[in-house]
C-alpha cells in the first residue's frame, strides 16, 4: 500500500509537495525536531514548515548571484533551481499552504499525494 510520506535516515521523514514538485524533509528525531504523530499515512507536523531557496533563503539576499538572475541570463541553459518559498501546515494527510508561499498552490489545501 502506499503511504504518504516516508521514514529515512537520521530521523527525517520526507513527504512530496506538489507546490514544488519535489520532496520535502522534517526532522522528526533529535535536536530541533518538529513535532509528527507518528503516522505515515496522514502525518502532521508541528509547527509550519518553512522552505525557501535562492535569494529567499536566509543569508541570501542578494538577487545578483540568484537562481532567478542565472536563469534570466542563460536561458537557453536554466538552472534545474528556482528562487522560492513554501510554508505549509501540514495536518492529517493534508497540506494547507500558506499565502506567503510563491508557488500556484499558495493560499490553497491539498491532499499529500502517495509515494509511489
Amino acid at each position: 500500500m502506499a503511504q504518504k510520506a516516508r521514514r529515512c535516515e537520521g530521523g527525517i521523514v520526507t513527504f512530496f509537495c506538489p507546490g514544488c514538485k519535489g520532496g520535502h524533509g522534517v526532522r522528526v528525531e533529535g535536536p530541533h525536531a518538529w513535532g509528527w504523530n507518528g503516522s505515515l499515512d496522514a502525518p502532521t507536523f508541528n509547527p509550519s514548515i518553512l522552505i525557501r531557496s535562492g535569494h529567499y533563503a536566509e543569508g541570501r539576499a542578494n538577487p545578483d548571484t540568484c537562481w532567478c538572475t542565472y536563469n534570466a541570463q542563460h536561458p537557453d541553459q536554466p538552472a534545474p533551481f528556482v528562487c522560492s518559498v513554501c510554508h505549509s501546515f501540514v495536518r492529517d494527510g493534508r497540506i494547507q499552504f500558506l499565502a506567503d508561499s510563491t508557488h500556484a498552490l499558495a493560499g490553497q489545501t491539498v491532499e499529500i499525494p502517495d509515494w509511489e
